[in-house]
């Protein structure tokens, strides 16, 4: 126990630039106030007290504006970031050295009995206002950007953003643990590609609107001169669509979820 109370208190000035001193550390960061509160009512809530537990847990609330339920299992070294408006469930289960910021849920999806809540691996990063419902398994080391909802299980080593949340892939660039902000659009992407069809479509549509206007003969010299310009516009519009249907539907398939 005292272990992973030193881990809880050290990991905030190795996640916490603003963490000067122990003094403030200890008295200014509810997040670690209300762990330290959390550890004694989950112990005394394993071992069959009753009541107690669970009063411990709301003025806990009360204090630090963090509500986690005596039942949810916390690793060590987990840092709970400013944390007002968390709420942490009470078969929730977060391994060793997660991030959470504030305005986090990790809840439950409907009145089922026994494992209802989400289970975050180790070093796992939840941003600002994300919600992690259901009994779900997140990887390790996996993001979820800010304001996502994420429903299903998550990989190992995965970006998740988004409404649902969706898994990005980010090759080629490491997500830094407090770049939480500084994520992809998945949306953006897609509501992209989908512009860039409606042109080329509308594009064909005034060709097609010229065609009809030309007379026969000079309508058979012109597609007769333009064969081979025409092919290779065909080509590089065949190779975007095929592109931008891969984007759309890893959008739609929640991109590897």
């Amino acid at each position: 126990m005292l272990k992973t109370l030193l881990a809880d208190f050290r990991i905030i000035f190795d996640r916490d630039p603003a963490a000067r001193n122990w003094l403030e550390v200890l008295f200014c960061y509810p997040g670690l106030q209300a762990l330290l509160m959390h550890r004694l009512a989950h112990w005394l809530y394993t071992i069959g007290i009753p009541f107690f537990p669970r009063l411990m847990s709301h003025v806990a609330r009360f204090l630090t504006g963090i509500e986690i339920h005596p039942g949810a299992a916390i690793g060590r070294g987990v840092f709970i970031d400013h944390g007002m408006g968390v709420v942490i469930g009470e078969t929730a289960i977060i391994g060793d050295y997660a991030l959470i910021y504030q305005g986090v849920t990790l809840g439950g999806t409907g009145k089922e009995s026994g494992k209802r809540h989400p289970t975050l691996g180790e070093n796992v990063v939840v941003g600002a206002g994300a919600k992690v419902l259901g009994n779900i398994q997140i990887g390790n080391r996996v993001r979820i950007g800010a304001g996502s909802v994420v429903l299903r299980d998550v990989p190992s080593d995965c970006t998740v953003v988004g409404v649902p949340g969706r898994v990005v892939y980010r090759s080629g660039e490491r997500v830094e643990p407090l770049e939480h902000g500084r994520l992809p659009d998945s949306e953006a992407q897609v509501i992209r590609a989908l512009l860039d069809r409606i042109e080329v479509m509308e594009q064909q549509l005034q060709e097609l609107q010229q065609v009809t206007q030309v007379p026969q003969l000079q309508l058979v010299l012109s597609e007769a001169k333009s064969a081979s310009h025409t092919l290779q516009e065909r080509i590089a519009s065949a190779k975007s669509c095929r592109i931008d249907d891969k984007v759309i539907e890893e959008f739609l398939n929640g991109a590897g979820i």
